[in-house]
């Protein structure tokens, strides 16, 4: 009977340890625990079911969008204080070792990066091989230019490169056309049915839509197990554009627009996505000498864009497409036309 109650007395009583205490055991668990995988949202502190259930519906269904988060987004999605929020976050990155890395170790991490290809080499030369996955492309020009084309195009050919890749069209102007769909893959050598099906389009009526459906991107990689290679934006700013009139709301627009942009950056580091966006332009009055088209959106779209290419119509049906920026190739140009079976060159 005394060996009995002698191990009674040793053992600890669970529901005696404050909240404190199993908080911060579950932190030391986070953070001496190396596996990403193995931790999950209930692992974290002040993270019940009812919080973890709110925080997976709001996208936020694994430690690195809960790491890269802000606690003001924590707030809204899971319904928590400010001081949990920022606990959450804290031991998100604790458990994801999140800090610097070498030069080295951030190399060997761009050999993910995926080149998709045109059926152009002047475009694909321009681009450095290809449009690049895990960066934001913005192709701007006048109506007719070869925006939209483009983007039909990259849809295609992404599953030339890989038959199991999906990509995604957000349509804001109504300019999608399954019919050109099936004349690039006729023009690839693909299935038409087959590349039908892995292009998941959207209408968006509205900007909040708009950044609505960005977000169910997410949704559609980690709950529906497919996979996105591209998603393509058609035009990023026809709704803000029209929504926000006159300089009194220039600021309002341009915050929500550089919120967009911020999400689409996220999406596209995160799942290492190719974020293809056509912008409209408008003419500069100020500008007397040279061309006076630029785009729409100002410093908050271009600081966003990691490529920005400018399309304009050239002689004879030709277009000539013109890399402004990019973070790694030099500014040239490349002539190409639009075919009926894809974009070519010359």
């Amino acid at each position: 009977m005394k060996s009995q109650e002698v191990v009674l007395k040793m053992k600890p009583n669970i529901k005696e340890q404050s909240v404190e205490e199993q908080s911060s055991s579950k932190t030391k668990d986070v953070s001496s625990n190396t596996g990403v995988k193995e931790v999950t949202l209930h692992d974290l502190p002040g993270v019940g079911a009812a919080t973890a259930e709110k925080l997976e519906m709001a996208g936020y269904s694994d430690m690195m969008g809960v790491a890269v988060a802000t606690s003001g987004e924590l707030v809204e999605s899971g319904g928590v204080t400010e001081a949990t929020a920022r606990k959450i976050i804290n031991a998100a990155r604790s458990a994801l070792d999140m800090g610097f890395e070498s030069g080295q170790d951030f190399l060997k991490k761009r050999e993910d990066v995926i080149k998709l290809k045109l059926k152009s080499e002047a475009i694909n030369e321009l681009m450095g091989g290809g449009f690049e996955t895990g960066a934001i492309t913005e192709c701007f020009g006048e109506y007719g230019s070869g925006k939209t084309q483009i983007g039909h195009a990259l849809a295609v050919m992404c599953q030339k490169q890989d038959p199991d890749a999906v990509a995604v069209y957000i349509d804001t102007e109504g300019t999608f056309r399954p019919e050109r769909i099936v004349q690039f893959a006729q023009g690839a050598g693909l299935d038409v049915e087959k590349t039908l099906k892995q292009i998941r389009v959207a209408k968006a009526y509205n900007s909040d839509h708009q950044m609505l459906l960005v977000e169910k991107v997410g949704d559609m990689i980690k709950k529906d197990g497919l996979k996105i290679q591209v998603v393509i934006v058609d035009s990023l700013t026809s709704h803000f554009r029209a929504e926000f009139i006159g300089r009194g709301t220039l600021a309002e627009r341009q915050q929500k627009l550089n919120k967009h942009m911020h999400a689409l950056l996220k999406l596209a580091d995160m799942n290492n996505i190719c974020v293809y966006v056509t912008n409209q332009v408008q003419a500069d009055p100020a500008q007397f000498f040279g061309d006076p088209t630029k785009a729409v959106g100002g410093h908050i779209v271009a600081h966003a864009s990691t490529f920005r290419i400018y399309l304009r119509k050239g002689k004879k049906g030709t277009r000539v497409a013109k890399l402004i920026d990019a973070p790694n190739l030099a500014e040239s140009e490349a002539a190409f036309v639009i075919a009926e079976d894809g974009i070519k060159d010359l």
